[in-house]
């Protein structure tokens, strides 16, 4: 299931849109992957990439929610680190020859249709207010260290 990034995604927080756009960018990958054969070598790329882009990303996000004062913090983090665990799971079974590309695209799906789009929905009311209360400007040297600090600059 091929998904074109739109309206009905974003939580209205350009930051953090982007890099959900970027997880849809693995889930495009990971489908067409899904049904060639020999695909387990593009299978172990978009999870290692997604191993590595989902922690940069939800550190940075949890770092966001904490500035905010999102009082629901611990209970996002929780859902973040199952979630890490479970694709760290896939990623070791890929290793050992398993198939799990179908398992992994479901997953994603699952992932962001209700996480992104319900739990992530939660937070996006407070974070927008905490942006309006301290302005673009000091928003955008809050952003640009962090994401310095949380991502790995190529």
């Amino acid at each position: 299931m091929r998904i074109v990034w739109g309206p009905a995604y974003e939580l209205g927080i350009l930051v953090i849109d982007q890099q959900h756009k970027r997880i849809v960018d693995y889930i495009n990958d990971l489908d067409r992957l899904v049904d060639q054969p020999d695909a387990q070598l593009g299978v172990a790329r978009v999870l290692y990439d997604l191993v590595d882009y989902t922690e940069s990303h939800f550190s940075f996000e949890e770092a966001l929610m904490e500035r905010a004062g999102y009082k629901s913090l611990d209970d996002h983090h929780h859902k973040h680190r199952q979630f890490t665990f479970h694709i760290e799971s896939l990623l070791r079974r890929n290793d050992e020859g398993e198939v799990v590309a179908q398992e992994l695209l479901r997953l994603l799906e699952r992932w962001l249709l209700h996480h992104i789009l319900e739990e992530d929905g939660a937070y996006a009311d407070e974070v927008r207010d905490f942006i309006n209360s301290i302005g673009r400007e000091r928003l955008g040297g809050w952003v640009n260290d962090n994401l310095r600090k949380h991502f790995r600059v190529v």
